[in-house]
């Protein structure tokens, strides 16, 4: 079967620059095939063609479940995460149940309720921030990201359950922190139990500690009165699909840990992201800062979210970094020509979100962080696609921008930051993401307002 644009390099070269710099991988294979390449790669199979050109990522999204498949099986490499129940691993009729079974808390009064919360968390955890001391801005966005999955996935606050599933929590997302352990879910060579102490020894211990908490709580909650309860657990919980069946435990299980991967690294560091551009660029601080004081001192969250340049500016920070480098893997299903070539069943495609970002002809001077270009045109579904598309566009996308506008505009509200390092942060591969190398550098100069009357309010629960 001859592929389009197979790239010359050895495979095994194109695994180890896969795994431990994709950006480049990505870039090099783009300078010679612009449009659509063939690459070896580890993770969907040995052999992927990556596809960038807007025309046929639409091809491919509009035909979900006819011409192209997503295959569950491809994603196995989350599948030690999340389980064989999740959403992200299912196809057909199942995946579309637990999707509709999913979908509610992310629309509406839910999102409102959720949108004080947000607020209130990111000022708690500022507030305690001493001025010009040197933080992380990823340890920090994350630490935001881990307390509201507690809150709003699973509606624990404090207390003995609250720390010990966020102990456990943040040794098992840990493992993404760099390339060098993120190969443990790439190459299923490495995933040996060979002790406590090993790696992968290691992670299913933690991953066994954080299960019997889940199952537990489950259990707790199948015997209570949780209808006047709004976190997503207890949703779920409640959720029946057409003929009348309660979502299972092994099913909530997975999904809550498909959530809390979807929710947690992604949401972090794009905060993270939104922040470095914002103090990268001057003009575009001042600028949006402008915008967010016209709504006073205690803006309403959806006001906040509503905000035309703070939205461009979260679009921008996720078009010239997407935190995920493309969408689910689709198979082809029956022999098509795409883009000029012919592809046969079996095919996997990959719609490259990274290089479909950086195309000149769709974003001029690309590699510029310019917000305007948000507020110049709208850019479809297959130009800009920072959570995928099709039926697996990502579930969280409405929290997570959300979540992203909130907590940068309460940020730039209360604080002036400013960057400790002033050289170019770069992209590097974070488990499944591209996150800030240096994680951001940065300190307080001065806080902008008083907000004791508002970490007051912080502390009274809303669910």
């Amino acid at each position: 079967m001859q592929l389009p644009n197979l790239l010359s390099t050895p495979s095994f070269v194109q695994k180890i620059q896969w795994v431990a710099d994709p950006v480049s991988y990505l870039e090099n294979a783009a300078q010679q095939h612009p449009d659509i390449f063939t690459g070896k790669i580890v993770g969907f199979g040995e052999t992927v063609v990556f596809v960038n050109h807007p025309q046929a990522i639409q091809e491919i999204l509009t035909n979900d479940r006819k011409k192209f498949v997503a295959v569950g099986e491809l994603n196995r490499l989350m599948q030690p995460f999340v389980g064989k129940s999740s959403v992200l691993m299912l196809e057909g009729d199942r995946h579309k149940r637990q999707r509709k079974l999913i979908m509610p808390p992310f629309h509406g009064e839910r999102m409102q309720a959720y949108g004080q919360l947000i607020c209130h968390l990111t000022e708690q955890i500022f507030i305690k921030l001493p001025l010009n001391q040197p933080f992380s801005a990823r340890d920090l966005t994350q630490d935001i990201s881990l307390q509201l999955i507690l809150q709003v996935i699973f509606g624990l606050y404090e207390g003995e359950k609250f720390h010990k599933l966020k102990h456990l929590l943040l040794l098992l997302l840990d493992y993404f922190r760099s390339p060098l352990t993120s190969s443990l879910f790439l190459f299923p060579i490495l995933q040996k139990d060979l002790g406590a102490w090993s790696p992968w020894g290691k992670f299913l211990r933690v991953r066994e500690a954080i299960d019997e908490l889940l199952y537990t709580e489950i259990a707790e909650r199948r015997q209570q009165d949780n209808t006047e309860r709004i976190d997503i657990l207890s949703m779920l919980m409640s959720a029946k699909d057409e003929t009348g069946q309660l979502i299972t435990d092994q099913e909530l299980r997975d999904q809550l840990m498909s959530l809390i991967l979807a929710s947690y690294e992604t949401t972090a560091t794009a905060m993270a992201w939104g922040l470095y551009w914002i103090h990268q660029k001057p003009l575009v601080h001042e600028k949006l800062l402008q915008e967010i004081d016209t709504l006073g001192d205690f803006p309403d969250p959806m006001s906040i979210y509503r905000l035309s340049y703070l939205s461009a500016v979260c679009n921008e920070s996720l078009r010239i970094y997407p935190i995920i480098m493309f969408s689910f893997p689709r198979v082809v299903q029956e022999s098509i020509e795409l883009l000029g070539h012919s592809l046969q069943p079996g095919t996997v495609l990959l719609a490259s979100i990274y290089l479909t970002h950086q195309r000149e002809d769709l974003y001029p001077q690309p590699q510029e962080f310019r917000p305007e270009r948000f507020l110049e045109r709208q850019f479809s579904p297959y130009e800009f696609l920072p959570f995928g598309g099709g039926v697996r566009r990502c579930i969280g996308e409405a929290l997570s921008t959300f979540q992203m506008k909130l907590v940068l505009a309460t940020i730039l509200s209360n604080y002036e930051l400013a960057l400790v390092n002033h050289q170019p942060e770069k992209p590097q591969r974070r488990g499944f993401t591209l996150a800030p190398t240096s994680g951001v550098k940065m300190i307080i100069t001065r806080r902008r307002v008083r907000q004791e009357s508002l970490v007051t309010a912080a502390t009274t629960p809303i669910f």
